[in-house]
C-alpha cells in the first residue's frame, strides 16, 4: 500500500486506499455473515453465534468450558454469554455441569443434540463457505488468503483485553 498521504478533505479520507481496503474487508465480512448466518438459521435452526459457540465447545471437549472462557472467545460480556447459553440450554444444545476443579464453578458442554446440530450445521456452513468465500477467489491465492486471515485474526485477538 502506498505512502500515507495527508488527508485534508472528506473525499481524500473516503478514497484512501487503506481506508477503502478495511471498508471492503468489513463489508465483505458483514455480507458473508448475513448470507452464511441466514443459511444456518433457515437450514439448521441456529444463529451463527450459536454455531460458533457449539464449535468452541466441540473444540474444548470434556469437561467443557467456563462461561468466562465462552465470553472471551466470542468477545461477549459474561452477561451476554450467560443469556446466549441460557437460550442454547433451553434448545437442548448445551448443558451446564459441575466444574471438577472448582466446586463453585459451572462448565458448559455440548449435549448429544448439540453435537448432532454442530455436525449438521458444519456441512451447510462448509458448502456455503466454499460457494461464497473460496470459489470467487483465484485458486492460486486461496491458501495465502486463508493464512493472511489467520494472521489478522490472531493479531487482533492478542490486542484485546482479557476478561478478569
Amino acid at each position: 500500500m502506498g505512502e500515507q498521504a495527508e488527508i485534508t478533505t472528506a473525499k481524500q479520507a473516503a478514497d484512501h486506499e487503506l481506508i477503502l481496503a478495511f471498508g471492503r474487508l468489513q463489508g465483505a465480512a458483514n455480507r458473508l455473515e448475513y448470507i452464511l448466518g441466514r443459511a444456518l438459521e433457515v437450514e439448521c435452526g441456529i444463529s451463527h453465534l450459536m454455531f460458533e459457540v457449539l464449535l468452541i465447545l466441540g473444540r474444548a471437549g470434556e469437561p467443557g468450558l467456563s462461561m468466562r472462557a465462552v465470553a472471551q472467545e466470542q468477545i461477549l460480556t459474561t452477561g451476554g454469554a450467560t443469556r446466549l447459553v441460557d437460550r442454547m440450554e433451553a434448545a437442548g444444545l448445551v448443558e451446564r455441569a459441575e466444574d471438577p476443579d472448582d466446586r463453585r464453578g459451572r462448565l458448559v458442554r455440548l449435549t448429544p443434540q448439540g453435537e448432532e446440530t454442530v455436525v449438521r450445521a458444519s456441512h451447510v456452513h462448509l458448502e456455503n463457505i466454499k460457494r461464497y468465500l473460496v470459489d470467487p477467489l483465484p485458486a492460486a491465492d486461496r491458501k495465502r488468503f486463508a493464512e493472511d486471515l489467520r494472521i489478522l485474526s490472531h493479531t487482533a485477538r492478542d490486542l484485546l483485553p482479557r476478561l478478569p
